[in-house]
């Protein structure tokens, strides 16, 4: 007898209810923020001094309407002293490990059977799948 087939891995994120949609893998990124919201790129886990959850980084820009990495924009939260005098090598490294302005690379999708059931508020949640 078969074992009955694995749950796709699941997680619920915050996402701002202005954020854009996801763009396909290859596509301009538009500053959706799911990538850094799911977890810090390798720059990221050392600036935000996490591995998993949202990126410390993540910044939202009202104005725009989209997420900016916030090593790449200045505007990020504070960094550890101890890092604080290699903040313009974090930034040219984040600006090269995001692909800044060449595409997407993010394989995860927004469900959005979930997103059309619930109403949207400032940070309503979204599930997401790799």
């Amino acid at each position: 007898m078969d074992a009955p087939p694995a749950a796709p891995d699941r997680r619920i994120i915050q996402i701002h209810a202005d954020a854009p949609r996801k763009p396909a893998p290859g596509q301009t990124c538009n500053g959706c923020g799911l990538c850094c919201l799911t977890e810090p790129c390798p720059v990221g886990m050392l600036a935000s001094q996490r591995r998993d959850g949202a990126c410390r980084m993540l910044e939202w820009d009202e104005g725009a309407a989209r997420y900016v990495c916030g090593l790449l924009t200045g505007q990020h939260a504070p960094l550890p002293v101890w890092l604080r005098p290699a903040a313009p090598l974090l930034r040219r490294s984040a600006r090269r490990l995001i692909a800044a302005g060449i595409g997407c690379d993010c394989t995860l999708e927004v469900e959005s059977d979930v997103e059309a059931q619930r109403p949207r508020t400032p940070t309503s949640p979204g599930t997401i799948r790799p």
